[in-house]
């Protein structure tokens, strides 16, 4: 009797193992909850990460960008409902990076195995205190866009490496618009919109907005405000507004003045994304004309990070999800192949980088020159409070622009604001 007990005891504490076991290995790696605002996490998941890994269950839920926060903080603050992964966006990524471990999942271990092959900037906005909380599979550098056929005009040549060369700072580039103006009896301008500019100055910058607590405003930014008035004073800009129509239809060749005349428009400065979403999509006509340089200064511009819930109940699964999606050479090969997205990873990227002919830049290797962009961007220099303060700067900038204030006045009533708005 005794020992058939201990049989039938052996027999259930196997059994209850078994289930432990089963229950550990369900919850560590069947289920997934993914949030997101973009539907390239989703492309992601259906068409690479699914077939890849078929035991994971993913239960994805796509909310569009302006609600997408909104969504997100009830559930993340209370614990209750919160996705274990979720896709953050360039303007809104900082707020969630800088709440650390309150938050996040750290993703330190992760980056540390695989951070000697990855583009530096993107891990650096998604760490904070020293710690790595976000990662992202993209890299989005910037670059300055020409029209090929503006170039020989004026220029003489449209050749990438000697175009550079009227833009290699911020001084040669005044001095380059000054000659553009000269050359076409003021029809070209370098760009349509001083906004243009914006990303490309900030990218310039030694210091963040905020250091120690305490508001600072980096010379590179004060001189984007002398810039936005010197060209806007001397007509060597088109005075569009960026995301306009008449900065749309500076690409297809299509601006005009208030007197109906013809503007020429020699340039815009967009990131890897503009290429595609952008350009081509709004100026297909043009296809051909353009090429690409890294222009006065390097520059990021927007981008998507990957992280996770910190209380997640498969911490294990939602780490192996992101190192996929962000790191894994394997699938950001494919990624990229399939879609064109200057990616992270720079084993994959120099594997590649060679293979891409671009039509629309008339055969231009696009993805190289991104490629050699991307590593000069500094991630450091973003803050969760960029958006905020960036807006106030813009209304800043606007009234010396339009000489509705003194650069003093303009700069004092910035800190106000800020001061008011913000604390700092």
């Amino acid at each position: 009797m005794k020992k058939s007990r201990i049989i039938l005891s052996a027999i259930a504490a196997a059994a209850m193992i078994a289930s432990v076991t089963s229950c550990g290995k369900k919850e560590e790696a069947k289920k997934l909850v993914i949030w997101s605002f973009t539907d390239e996490l989703q492309s992601m998941v259906d068409n690479y990460y699914k077939p890849d890994h078929p035991d994971v269950e993913v239960e994805y839920s796509l909310t569009p960008t302006d609600q997408f926060p909104n969504k997100l903080d009830p559930v993340l603050a209370s614990g209750t409902g919160a996705p274990d992964v979720f896709a953050l966006e360039d303007a809104f990524v900082r707020k969630y990076v800088e709440q650390g471990d309150s938050l996040l999942l750290d993703l330190t271990d992760v980056y540390n195995e695989v951070k000697s092959k990855m583009i530096a900037y993107p891990a650096e906005v998604g760490s904070y205190n020293g710690k790595v909380y976000g990662l992202s599979w993209q890299a989005a550098p910037g670059a300055m866009f020409y029209r090929r056929s503006l170039a020989k005009k004026y220029f003489g040549t449209d050749d990438p490496a000697e175009v550079q060369k009227y833009f290699t700072d911020w001084d040669k580039f005044v001095e380059t618009a000054e000659m553009l103006k000269a050359k076409s009896n003021g029809k070209c301008v370098v760009v349509s919109t001083t906004g243009d500019l914006f990303k490309p100055f900030q990218g310039a910058r030694k210091d963040p907005w905020v250091v120690n607590g305490k508001l600072v405003i980096d010379p590179a930014m004060v001189d984007y405000m002398r810039m936005c008035k010197k060209m806007k004073d001397a007509g060597l800009e088109g005075r569009q507004g960026q995301w306009a129509e008449g900065w749309f239809a500076g690409m297809k060749g299509e601006l005009k003045d208030e007197k109906g005349t013809s503007i020429e428009v020699m340039s815009y400065f967009l990131p890897t994304w503009g290429l595609h979403y952008v350009l081509k999509p709004n100026a297909p006509a043009t296809s051909g004309d353009w090429a690409m340089i890294p222009g006065p200064a390097p520059y990021r511009w927007g981008g998507t990070w990957v992280a996770a819930y910190k209380n997640t109940k498969v911490p294990n699964l939602a780490k192996d999800f992101i190192k996929y999606v962000a790191t894994d050479d394997s699938f950001l090969e494919r990624w990229a192949k399939d879609t064109g997205d200057l990616v992270s990873n720079n084993n994959v990227v120099n594997k590649i980088k060679d293979t891409y002919s671009e039509p629309f830049l008339g055969g231009q290797n696009h993805y190289a020159e991104f490629a050699a962009m991307a590593n000069n961007v500094d991630g450091k220099l973003t803050q969760g409070t960029d958006q905020a303060i960036e807006g106030i700067w813009a209304e800043a900038v606007t009234a010396y622009m339009n000489g509705e204030k003194s650069e003093e006045q303009a700069i004092a009533d910035f800190k106000d604001q800020v001061n008011v708005t913000l604390g700092f």
